[in-house]
């Protein structure tokens, strides 16, 4: 386990960007255990299986705000040195990024360091509209790697048993228990994986557009073909071209549905869907959870996604 100090955070691996504006508490505070505050939800949701009721956890990504937009106030910058571990995704958010080296926190646990990092897949020409990528390219500066790696359980089960360790070194005495709940959890996922194995063999379709392009590793882990409206940032606005191309491919892979997703506007994909007289529905990022998600926590979502990638795509 590599619980790297706070100064060494902006040296590791480039990712791209996504985050919110405030922290909120996902358990209660307690006396018998660390103080863990994170970057974003499924980092949140793995951190509460690990340590079950023992300590409390806080993220500092609000549900509801885009995690691309993430500031920081200095309440919450402060809270990281005083947190007994801070898990984060390297080059994800920056201004976490920033935070962690100004804060002085010493046990920081980046999980960069324990998944295998996707490139962006291109799925399209971007010559056609290249003065509009050209216009946005300071903008959005996106890095290497694709950090939407929670959209593989697999890579989750990764960064849960990084996040066991982590806690045991900062909490020795329940070291069994949260190797215990670790173990759980990653069983957990693995039925996730299995339902998405399962699912998604047998489909009429193999390719899925979408406005965010945050499923690349899920794309990657079944067989299947993101195509992207905008980038990794949904922030992105596409050009005209690249919508005719969208159209395009729609046409070509008999594609029924354009996905959306939930903390973004659906105009795009409601107007490309119009326009080809297609369908519309909500494919879940897993950045955050609210009311609009489609399930409560990271596997109800995950299995909401699976049957709306199913349905759309005619899986059998």
């Amino acid at each position: 386990m590599n619980l790297k100090p706070a100064l060494a955070a902006a040296a590791a691996l480039s990712l791209a960007a996504c985050g919110s504006t405030a922290a909120t508490s996902s358990t209660d505070a307690e006396d018998n255990g660390p103080d863990v505050v994170v970057a974003f939800y499924p980092l949140e949701w793995a951190s509460t299986q690990v340590m079950g009721d023992i300590g409390s956890v806080s993220t500092l990504t609000a549900p509801g705000v885009e995690p691309h937009d993430l500031e920081l106030t200095p309440k919450q910058v402060a809270s990281l040195a005083d947190a007994d571990l801070v898990i984060y995704l390297s080059d994800f958010q920056s201004a976490v990024d920033d935070a962690i080296e100004q804060s002085g926190a010493t046990n920081v646990l980046d999980v960069a360091q324990y998944v295998d990092l996707l490139t962006p897949v291109e799925d399209h020409d971007h010559e056609a509209d290249e003065h509009e990528e050209e216009a946005t390219e300071d903008e959005h500066d996106h890095g290497d790697f694709d950090p939407h790696f929670w959209q593989d359980p697999t890579r989750m089960q990764k960064v849960v048993a990084a996040i066991s360790d982590a806690l045991a070194e900062v909490d020795a005495d329940d070291a069994a228990t949260f190797q215990a709940n670790a173990e759980t959890a990653s069983e957990d996922l693995g039925k996730i994986d299995d339902e998405f194995t399962t699912g998604l063999a047998d489909c009429a379709i193999s390719e899925f557009i979408t406005t965010h392009e945050a499923f690349g590793y899920l794309a990657d882990r079944y067989d299947l073909t993101q195509i992207g409206i905008s980038g990794i940032s949904p922030d992105e606005e596409p050009s005209p071209a690249r919508i005719a191309a969208i159209q395009e491919e729609a046409t070509e892979h008999n594609i029924t549905t354009i996905f959306f997703e939930t903390l973004s506007s659906d105009a795009v994909a409601s107007s490309i869907a119009s326009d080809l007289g297609l369908k519309t529905a909500v494919l879940d990022p897993l950045e955050g959870v609210t009311e609009k998600s489609p399930g409560t926590d990271y596997p109800s979502i995950m299995r909401a996604n699976l049957e709306a990638l199913r349905t759309a795509n005619g899986c059998s």
